[in-house]
């Protein structure tokens, strides 16, 4: 009885001891775990590195419990916060390239995205960019999503004209396309559109997919939703580490986040995929909305002023010049596959 006491005794703290050794890193996510799709994501990751690692512990924090959403960067940067799972475009104010990284209007879909992130330019550009403004993260790509709704409006467009004065919440470069053309945007945080809709703050709202804009009540007051999703064919989510965390970590532990973070990439595009299509008939057949499609003329507005918006930003940070080169060469390239070995998508 005595050596079995002993052994139970030394099994204990051989397990206490592994518990302390494990590195417990706090993780802020800019989307609430409530949210299908974006906020999930974020929790599977968790659950995936945490399952795979014995060095590593990730604790999941919904917006606001450790900072706000639009904050997680200088958080994670300046230590105060050890991780953040976002996406780039919440950082377009401060860094110009940021959305490049993120969603890019008229740009390359979920494939051809990760094409030029993990086996091009894509991931060398993405850490040099945050190197180069002076902000202490490591960064990996960690979700991606396919193409969002391009907008829930109270009124029908029927025209450019009708866009003219509208106040709309708008997420990255896609805003400086709106605001060009009479629209006055603004960045709001998932919580706070729907409230801002139904005080009339604003008159119009793009946030998501189908699914998730269904969880945030939109339909309820803006009947009218727009597609395609110009503005983001495809969007890219972030996980920031701080750069001495990360560091600090050994190799192994590194490469278990790297594998769990190219897991999340899979899951979060596989149930954008499978679940949106069930949200857009409910809100067709039982929620009272209209859906729409931008004409060709108004897509074609869209994109020539999309078109002027890059270059401008080109010429005036040269970091942004850089990135939209490379991934203009990249993604010329990419058209001799991509438009040679894809069917064309009936319309019916």
């Amino acid at each position: 009885m005595k050596l079995k006491a002993i052994a139970l005794a030394s099994a204990a703290a051989l397990t206490t001891t592994g518990a302390q050794s494990q590195e417990v890193i706090e993780m802020t996510s800019s989307f609430g775990q409530n949210l299908p799709i974006l906020g999930t994501a974020a929790v599977d990751f968790v659950s995936k590195i945490n399952s795979i690692s014995e060095d590593v512990e990730f604790e999941h924090f919904d917006p606001g419990e450790l900072v706000p959403t639009l904050e997680a960067l200088d958080a994670v940067s300046n230590g105060s916060v050890d991780a953040s799972y976002a996406t780039a475009g919440y950082w377009q104010g401060k860094i110009t390239a940021a959305s490049l990284f993120a969603a890019v209007p008229f740009g390359p879909e979920a494939g051809e995205f990760l094409g030029w992130m993990l086996y091009d330019d894509g991931a060398e550009l993405f850490q040099r960019m945050y190197d180069e403004n002076g902000y202490n993260v490591h960064v990996l790509p960690c979700g991606i999503i396919a193409p969002e709704t391009s907008g829930w409006f109270k009124n029908e467009i029927n025209g450019l004209e009708d866009l003219e004065g509208l106040n709309m919440r708008f997420f990255g470069l896609g805003a400086e396309v709106m605001q060009r053309l009479g629209v006055s945007t603004s960045l709001l945080a998932a919580g706070d559109i729907f409230p801002a809709l139904e005080r009339g703050a604003i008159d119009a709202t793009e946030f998501s997919m189908p699914r998730i804009d269904a969880r945030l009540g939109f339909h309820q007051i803006a009947k009218y939703n727009y597609f395609p999703g110009w503005h983001q064919p495809a969007t890219m989510f972030e996980l920031l580490i701080n750069k001495d965390r990360w560091d600090d970590l050994d190799e192994r532990a590194q490469e278990q986040i790297e594998v769990a973070c190219l897991a999340n990439i899979t899951t979060n595009f596989a149930e954008g995929e499978a679940t949106n299509f069930a949200a857009m008939v409910e809100n067709s057949e039982q929620n009272g909305v209209t859906i729409k499609q931008w004409s060709p003329e108004i897509l074609a507005t869209f994109e020539e002023t999309w078109n002027e918006v890059a270059a401008e930003l080109a010429a005036e940070d040269e970091f942004f010049a850089e990135v939209w080169a490379d991934l203009q060469e990249y993604r010329a390239g990419y058209k001799t596959w991509g438009n040679s070995i894809y069917l064309p998508r009936p319309r019916n």
